[in-house]
């Protein structure tokens, strides 16, 4: 469970530190006060994305900070998965700054943020406005009544998962080698190409020495002039090489006065040697340059086949390689037909063998809806909607001739939930009839049920109360309490019956000091808690009797809960 948040600099909140309770905790406030800003903080715990303007005005940086305890460490051992230690402590850091970053931690380690969202759903689940949007995609159906019918369909699904994976592997297989037509397109393409590169006949290298042999033709002029007057200056009469020769000779006679005339001498006759060498080479290259007009044309006819098998194929260096490649895929769709008829039959065999389990499926998903159904009525009728018909509707199964194109990693049913929240009204999609209220008293109902068998040890209830008052206020309290005694909730609420069930209350306020405004949040005691109910219910600065009222409220909630079994 969750025993203690830490909220530095988050919006109107500077510094905040909630403990927790493992029952029924519950925040309340005016309206605008900021309660959203701790529902904010626990989404930033849960993995929810972090924009930079959530941060405090004028702060550089500030954080989220939320301490998980667990009863062993079986609960967290699916975190070894993630390369973190199990533990029956959790710390979850959330550090945030001016420039829209932010670092996450789980006990010290850095995680990503769809890490963490994936393993905090393991703890953790919210439910508010967004969720009951989730709820109105069909989609999520199913899977809210897969987690309900869990453990009547667990051995199924696991081995329709299997069975489906192999489906997938077949399929990809079948796709790489393509039916006799796609085949025999590739096969053509392939052999085009390969007899392309062959043809071209890329040496290594061959593309670099062109361009230097054409940049070479191109200025060829300017080099016969610059290597001619080279020559000259070294060679010719009076030139640099005879003074370095004369140099030599006259260091020479006498070389042997003295260590350092013997090294003079020494550096001369090497610097001779090697201007005899350069003016040599130049000589050289001054005959070879002299390029044949047909050579440049060659050279530029070579380098427009060279550039256009590079962008063709890519990097020159390459292609051996992609030629070996594409040699080997040849081969494979050369002698495939044997191996694409075999593929064929086995994933239709798999086909038959899912369809069946995809039946069975089908059929232990529909035995448990009726149960789901009876136990979402009894709640609703709880929660004063003893009127509501609600059922859970199946699509026809498909078709053996039809299942491919249906099934899913899940199977093959479509599911979807309708509700009639008034007698004479027909059964309609959720999304169509739903009001505020009802959708609230829907989610609920779903919650009470999923709390009992749902490993999620901490529930977050953000205007559960929307469109309730009254005595169903009353019974959405008893629900939460109910829910409590299976693990922690966490509750935002504007009712005064929903407040007097809470085993521990924040009260989230505003302030200001006429230069700027922050939150506050604080826990209250008991005969603080009593002062919040008579709030909550309108009549604290209205009536004498008020207080009373709220004192008999809160005792009949303390009494209610001691007779939770």
């Amino acid at each position: 469970m969750l025993e203690r948040i830490t909220i530095k600099n988050l919006a109107l909140i500077s510094d905040a530190e909630l403990e927790l309770s493992g029952n029924l905790n519950v925040l309340s406030g005016e309206t605008g006060a900021g309660k959203s800003i701790v529902v904010d903080a626990l989404m930033l715990l849960m993995g929810g994305k972090y924009d930079k303007t959530m941060l405090s005005y004028g702060q550089t940086n500030g954080f989220v900070e939320g301490y998980f305890s667990f009863s062993d460490e079986a609960q967290t051992e699916f975190l070894t998965e993630y390369g973190l230690d199990a533990d029956v402590e959790i710390i979850v850091t959330r550090k945030f700054s001016a420039d829209g970053k932010n670092e996450i931690r789980i006990n010290g380690k850095s995680v990503t943020a769809k890490m963490l969202k994936c393993i905090m759903s393991n703890f953790v689940d919210i439910c508010g406005q967004n969720e009951y949007q989730v709820l109105a995609n069909k989609k999520e159906h199913a899977v809210v009544l897969d987690a309900y019918a869990r453990k009547d369909i667990e051995k199924s699904l696991l081995l329709y998962a299997q069975k489906y994976g192999a489906y997938q592997d077949l399929t990809k297989k079948l796709n790489s080698i393509g039916d006799e037509s796609e085949r025999a397109r590739r096969i053509d393409m392939l052999s085009y190409q390969i007899n392309e590169i062959e043809n071209a006949n890329v040496l290594d290298g061959e593309e670099d020495e062109i361009l230097d042999f054409r940049n070479k033709a191109l200025h060829s002029e300017k080099i016969k002039y610059a290597l001619a007057r080279a020559v000259e200056a070294l060679c010719g009469e009076n030139a640099g090489l005879d003074g370095v020769y004369e140099s030599a000779k006259n260091i020479g006679q006498i070389e042997n006065i003295s260590a350092e005339y013997a090294e003079l001498c020494q550096r001369l006759n090497s610097i001779s040697v090697e201007l005899d060498d350069v003016a040599s080479s130049m000589s050289d290259l001054l005959k070879a340059v002299d390029f044949d007009e047909n050579e440049l044309d060659q050279a530029e006819t070579r380098l427009a086949l060279l550039r256009n098998i590079k962008k063709k194929y890519g990097d020159l260096s390459n292609l051996p390689q992609k030629l070996s490649v594409m040699k080997a895929e040849l081969d494979t769709l050369t002698d495939s037909d044997e191996e694409y008829e075999f593929l064929q039959a086995e994933r239709q065999r798999i086909l038959d063998e899912l369809y069946l389990i995809g039946k069975s499926l089908s059929d232990a998903r529909r035995k448990c809806a009726l149960c789901f159904e009876n136990d979402v009525k009894a709640e609703l009728e709880t929660l004063g909607m003893k009127n509501s018909e609600f059922k859970v509707c199946f699509a026809d199964y498909p078709s053996r001739d039809e299942f491919e194109d249906k099934l899913s990693v899940n199977g093959a049913d479509d599911i979807e939930f309708l509700l009639s929240p008034n007698l004479g009204q027909p059964l309609l999609p959720l999304i169509k009839i739903i009001s505020g209220g009802e959708m609230s008293r829907f989610m609920l109902a779903l919650k009470v049920i999923s709390s009992k068998y749902n490993s999620v040890s901490t529930l977050i209830f953000d205007e559960i109360d929307t469109g309730i008052s009254g005595k169903i206020g009353q019974e959405v309290a008893k629900k939460l309490a109910n829910i409590s005694r299976y693990g922690q909730v966490l509750c935002v609420t504007h009712l005064p019956q929903i407040a007097s069930m809470a085993d521990v209350q924040y009260f989230i306020e505003k302030n200001t000091d006429g230069v700027t405004t922050k939150t506050n949040v604080k826990k209250l005691n008991r005969e603080e808690m009593i002062d919040e109910i008579s709030r909550l219910s309108g009549s604290r600065d209205i009536s004498s009797a008020s207080k009373q009222s709220a004192i008999e409220m809160k005792e009949w909630s303390e009494k209610y809960k001691t007779s939770i079994v």
